[in-house]
């Protein structure tokens, strides 16, 4: 059996090296879902990395989702004491490509096969970017979620490196309370915060999970009545 990896060990290493015990500040390009999600994300990592954010979620269900979080998004780099400045690149709204990646896979359940490919799909744009804008590293905020699964996304951005020529941050942003921390940070800002990932299924998910909730209780009050 392999040898389960610690990814934030490995970042952390990657902290260490002499590019930046010198004093050179790498240049790293992240991927970031939400404005939530990448809070503690360049708090951590602004006194490393100069850091452009990568907008990039054609998952999102509709357009006028993905512009709220997007302007979410400028507004955090915007506002919070982060240590260095952050820019924000905010792609256009393409959903039919997140659709034509997951085909297939629709039935597929949250954190199953269709997770991956959007995994993928949205880690691929940001290794390219990381390619032709000469950036030292690519990296992704949707770590910190307790939902997702860190060595998937690191498998996938470690395959990508590979393809594309260029370095992967190995990370896991959820430990040392990063989603936590992350939390403290959305509460301070007054952030929008989603209570589903993004794309129709996800919230149709949560929409029969709340509904199936909502008549179980209702089921649990008409049996305490029943025993008055």
């Amino acid at each position: 059996m392999a040898q389960k990896q610690n990814y934030q060990l490995l970042m952390e290493r990657v902290l260490a090296s002499p590019a930046h015990a010198e004093g050179r500040r790498p240049r790293l390009l992240l991927h970031s879902c939400c404005a939530p999600c990448s809070s503690y994300v360049l708090e951590m990592l602004t006194p490393h990395f100069d850091i452009t954010v990568d907008y990039y979620n054609p998952n999102i269900d509709t357009a006028e989702e993905y512009a709220h979080r997007a302007e979410e998004q400028r507004r955090f780099a915007a506002e919070a004491a982060l240590s260095s400045p952050v820019a924000v690149h905010v792609e256009p709204y393409a959903p039919r490509a997140f659709y034509d990646a997951v085909k297939g896979l629709e039935r597929e359940p949250e954190g199953g096969a269709r997770c991956l490919a959007c995994f993928r799909l949205r880690l691929a744009q940001a290794a390219h970017l990381c390619r032709d804008g000469g950036f030292d590293y690519f990296c992704t905020t949707l770590s910190i979620s307790p939902h997702k699964d860190a060595a998937a996304l690191n498998a996938i951005g470690e395959e990508l490196a590979r393809a594309h020529g260029v370095r992967w941050l190995p990370s896991d942003f959820k430990k040392k309370n990063g989603f936590k921390r992350s939390t403290q940070l959305s509460q301070q800002h007054h952030m929008y915060r989603q209570d589903y990932c993004g794309c129709v299924f996800s919230k149709r998910e949560r929409e029969a999970a709340l509904a199936q909730k909502a008549r179980e209780a209702q089921g649990c009050g008409n049996d305490e009545r029943r025993n008055v």
